[in-house]
């Protein structure tokens, strides 16, 4: 089985596999994903093989773990942060660990938003997923993401920047503008 979902058995004793909401959070077999307190965990760290570890946030301390290398990526959970500027550095970062056999875990405070998002970044560039691929991806292996609005629309424009055309755009709802992938979940909801 594998480390980042647990097995439920429901009331018709049929098996199906819930991704964790704790802990690291397996999005292809060198790249994890998972908040502040997971990352600093040695034993989930070294259980899971981790060779790098990327820090989305501006105030997480790392919790030094031999043979593991640690990136910062300053920026904080906000519309505003320029995220977007660190995309190409962080995606062909875990890229190279990859080619080398090694492991990456990005996380941020708390594994939903900033972390997600450079996450996205990395499968739309190296593994040839549109931005709607990658975010149903993701969410199926830690269904808790969800990047802030200013990070859909920098994500959004770095997948014109790749493809030349975009899969998600963003919408008017009745709580305010949203990636169209929310449509569905706010289509009934009452402003306030």
């Amino acid at each position: 089985m594998d480390s980042g979902n647990v097995l439920v058995v429901n009331d018709a004793t049929r098996r199906s596999i819930v991704p964790r909401l704790a802990g690291l959070g397996q999005i292809t077999e060198h790249l994890y994903l998972s908040n502040g307190r997971s990352a600093n965990n040695t034993a989930m760290v070294s259980g899971s093989k981790i060779t790098c570890i990327i820090n989305a946030t501006e105030n997480i301390a790392n919790t030094l773990i031999p043979a593991v290398e640690y990136v910062r990526v300053p920026v904080a959970d906000s519309p505003s942060s320029h995220l977007g500027d660190y995309f190409d550095t962080v995606a062909d970062k875990i890229h190279r660990v990859e080619e080398q056999h090694g492991r990456v875990l990005v996380h941020c405070s708390a594994g939903v938003s900033r972390s997600a998002t450079l996450c996205l970044a990395y499968l739309m560039k190296y593994r040839s997923m549109t931005l709607v691929d990658a975010h149903c991806w993701v969410k199926s292996r830690r269904p808790i993401v969800r990047p802030n609005n200013g990070f859909w629309k920098q994500l959004i424009d770095y997948e014109y920047k790749i493809y030349g055309c975009g899969s998600v755009r963003m919408i008017m709802s009745p709580v305010g503008e949203i990636p169209d992938v929310y449509e569905k979940e706010t289509r009934n909801l009452i402003p306030c």
